[in-house]
């Protein structure tokens, strides 16, 4: 019995001394993501609705991903810490 006590407040000290985990946010993991090389990637604005007053060439251009500015890099990768 003593053995068994002494076990559990050991794993309670481990457990107390580990870091919490970092959450991810949601919200910046569905807008953007994060590509091997370390760059943030997101999808261009006005691809939604009322496709049919542009024209073809710039839907075509809309589907591509689009690299973020510089100075927003280090709030999104803040907010993903297990992506990078």
């Amino acid at each position: 019995m003593n053995r068994q006590v002494r076990m559990l407040c050991r794993r309670r000290q481990n457990e107390e001394t580990k870091m919490p985990k970092l959450k991810t946010k949601k919200a910046m993991k569905k807008r953007y993501r994060i590509t091997k090389t370390g760059k943030v990637l997101g999808k261009k604005s006005f691809t939604r609705h009322m496709l049919t007053d542009r024209s073809p060439k710039k839907k075509r251009q809309n589907r591509r991903s689009l690299g973020v500015e510089p100075m927003h890099v280090t709030a999104i990768k803040r907010c993903m810490p297990y992506d990078q």
